[in-house]
Formats: structure tokens, sequence, C-alpha cells
């Protein structure tokens, strides 16, 4: 075990991966000197290592500024043998290759019959909270749910983090995995030993009886201290962490809120049409009889990101507003009244 940044942990499971597989190659803009050249995806040598040194140019390789480029590259070396990773930087630059994503990356492998496999791995950074303003805090995840034949994670943790992406790159289908810059600097330890953790499988970040706490990635830290918050209060609350949206673990989510009977979703990307609205909606067609309450959503509203740091800290799910909608499932008139 080693103690490992969020950061640190992706950049190790990008090594690895590399050093497994010589068909994995690092692509996207100014990676070979600015981000892989002496640092490895990161700010700290001791954390990554120099790429560029290690693996060459050949295998680290610069792109146009251009994402509809890049994405359509990325693609077609997928189709012909190699397995890149691709360094999208910011979660806003998607939007610019959207067709790609949509009509190749997504449906090529069944346009193909499935003679084509797709093993493409998109990273991308959400950098709301950072005072960033409205065209670079995108958190555009559930717009990609939408997609057939993408796969998409959400790690909130280092471990996670690393092992999740070392499932990706081993996958034949591609995978966008999301990166919430605000979890970046968050330590833990990590395995430095090779590991991997299946998507669909979320995790009990923290159990409890009362409510259950579905929370998506930067959510995650903030529900934890939300529930150990309510513990002083006498509020047993469990937070599940998905770790992936697609494929998402139904039936950890349903055996929870079988147990607690309440459901709070705390989700960062907007509140229309989010993550938190499907996984309401599945709940509310799969367990209504185990609900004991209205299910509570705790989104971003369905506004612009301002760039005023007042303004924008009160947008996202913090742990006080988690904290609040938890009591109120609480204190909610039953679904069903009992004797009726």
């Amino acid at each position: 075990m080693a103690v490992m940044s969020y950061l640190g942990a992706i950049g190790a499971a990008q090594r690895e991966a590399m050093e497994a597989d010589e068909r994995v190659v690092i692509i996207g803009e100014d990676v070979e000197a600015n981000v892989y050249g002496t640092t490895g995806a990161g700010k700290s040598r001791k954390d990554k290592g120099d790429f560029l040194e290690m693996f060459g140019s050949n295998r680290i390789r610069n792109t146009p500024i251009s994402e509809e480029v890049i994405v359509g590259a990325a693609a077609g070396a997928a189709m012909t043998g190699l397995r890149p990773i691709v360094d999208l930087s910011y979660s806003s630059f998607l939007y610019m290759a959207m067709d790609q994503f949509v009509n190749q990356v997504a449906k090529n492998r069944y346009m193909f019959g499935g003679q084509a496999s797709m093993p493409v791995v998109f990273r991308s950074a959400m950098f709301y909270g950072l005072n960033t303003g409205a065209h670079h805090s995108d958190r555009p995840y559930p717009m990609f749910m939408n997609v057939p034949g993408l796969k998409i994670m959400v790690p909130a943790s280092p471990s996670d983090a690393k092992g999740l992406l070392r499932t990706a790159v081993d996958l034949d289908d591609p995978v966008l995995t999301f990166e919430a810059c605000p979890l970046w600097g968050l330590k833990e330890e990590v395995s430095e030993e090779e590991y991997r953790i299946p998507f669909g499988v979320g995790r009990v970040a923290r159990e409890g009886s009362d409510v259950t706490i579905v929370a998506i990635s930067s959510a995650v830290p903030e529900s934890v201290a939300a529930a150990e918050a309510l513990q002083a209060e006498g509020i047993s609350a469990e937070v599940i962490d998905p770790r992936t949206l697609v494929p998402l673990d139904v039936d950890l989510i349903l055996g929870s809120v079988a147990r607690t009977g309440r459901l709070v979703v705390a989700d960062p990307a907007h509140r229309t049409c989010g993550a938190a609205a499907e996984i309401s909606a599945i709940v509310a067609e799969e367990a209504f009889d185990s609900l004991r309450a209205p299910i509570v959503r705790v989104a971003t509203p369905d506004t612009q990101i301002p760039f005023s740091p007042a303004l924008e800290k009160q947008l996202y799910p913090s742990r006080d507003g988690i904290a609040a909608a938890v009591r109120r499932v609480l204190g909610a008139r039953p679904l069903i009244d009992a004797g009726v």
C-alpha cells in the first residue's frame, strides 16, 4: 500500500496498463511535453514518473487542437488494434466531438455486427467548483448516459480511480471517465499491486439503517460527511457510491432502499434529466413498496455556472444540503399511512 492522490492513482493505473500491454497509447493535446513529459498526468514526479522517458514519443502522442480529430483518430486506432487512452482535458470539450462519440464511437461495434471492437478510454476533467465559469464547469455525464454503447465511470476515491481505469483499459467497449477536479487532491492508501474493479459494482461508502444516500462523484465525500454529522442527531445514513453509471449497480441500490425505506440522491450534475433523476425513477418503479417517504434529489439547479466563487459554491450538493434533505425525508408524511 502507498498513499496516493486521486490524480496519482490515475497515473499509476495508466503506467501499469502501458507496461502490461504495448498496444496501450496515450493521445491528446500537449500531452507529450506539458502533461506526460515530466510528470505523467499530474504535478508530482513522485506520484507518476516520466512517461515520455519510459514509453517514448511513439506511445505518447500529441494531437492537433481539434476534439473531432482526436476522438475520430482514437476510434480508428482502437478499431485497428491499439488501445488508446485519450486525454480530453475539460469535460466541456467533449461537445465538439459529439458526432464522433454518438455516431462512430458508440455505434461502430454494433454497426459492424460485433466484428470490430472499440477498446478506447476517454478521460475528461470536470472543473466545477473552481470558478472557471460556464464554459469550463460542466458535468455532462447524464447526457452520455443517454447514448447506447458507451460505458461511464465516475470514481470518487483514489483507489476506485485506479481500479476502474485498469478495468476500462481492458474492455473492448468505449469508456468515458469523468474525473471531478475537486477530488484530485484527495489522498488515501492505494495498493501498489495491480487490481481491477469491475464495472456495474458499486460500494457502500458508509453503512446505515435509517436512510439511503446514493451519491455520485464529488457528492460521495460530502454525503459521508453529512452522514457523520447526522449520526450525532441519532440518524443512521447509508451512503452508496455507484462508481459506474453505465452499467449501474441497481441491485445494490434497491437492496439498500429495501432496508432503509428512504432515498436521497446527491448528484453534482444538473437536476433535469440527470443521473439522480434516473436513479430515482428506477427505485420508484422497482421498489415503490419499500419506500416509506418520497424520494428527494439534491442536485445542481438548471442554471449556468457563475464566475463568482460565492455564488458558485452554493449550487452544488454540500454536506449541509444533503443533511437537510435527509431530515426532510425522515420528517416526511409516510407514503402509506399506518393502518390504511
